[in-house]
């Protein structure tokens, strides 16, 4: 069987004529299908100057380290109810300090800080459920 080559550039003229990504034309027992991806390198996004402004602005460089939780459960950020909490916004910890508790199935889990920083903030309440993953801490 022989294809002819016409066709296909026929259909391939079309693609581009129309603005199509696939064409498909049937001969008899002939069938031929052309497609094109229509990915391309060079597309400009047309952004308002004041939008482009915004994003300028909201685009900065967070230094900061995070601690996650590593299980799901209840945090609680002193030993017991009303003592001392294990860390203070400002306070300078070090690694393997304990940062809170999580509780999970009656077992009281410590969450070790993975490194060495200051308080920056501390994004969980006493008795709060947590999930895993969730940021818990953040130190600068």
């Amino acid at each position: 069987m022989k294809i002819n080559k016409n066709i296909i550039k026929e259909l391939n003229d079309y693609l581009d004529e129309f603005n199509l990504t696939e064409i498909e034309y049937t001969e008899k027992d002939i069938k031929v299908k052309v497609s094109k991806s229509r990915i391309s390198k060079n597309i400009e996004a047309v952004v308002p100057d004041n939008i482009k402004k915004v994003i300028k602005e909201e685009v900065s460089i967070d230094s900061s380290k995070k601690i996650t939780s590593p299980i799901i459960g209840t945090a609680y950020l002193a030993p017991e109810p009303g003592g001392k909490k294990f860390i203070e916004i400002g306070q300078k910890i070090k690694k393997g300090d304990t940062v809170m508790i999580v509780e999970a199935m009656k077992t009281m889990n410590h969450v070790p800080s993975p490194i060495d920083g200051i308080v920056k903030e501390i994004s969980v309440e006493d008795g709060q459920p947590v999930e895993f993953g969730q940021t818990i801490a953040t130190l600068d």
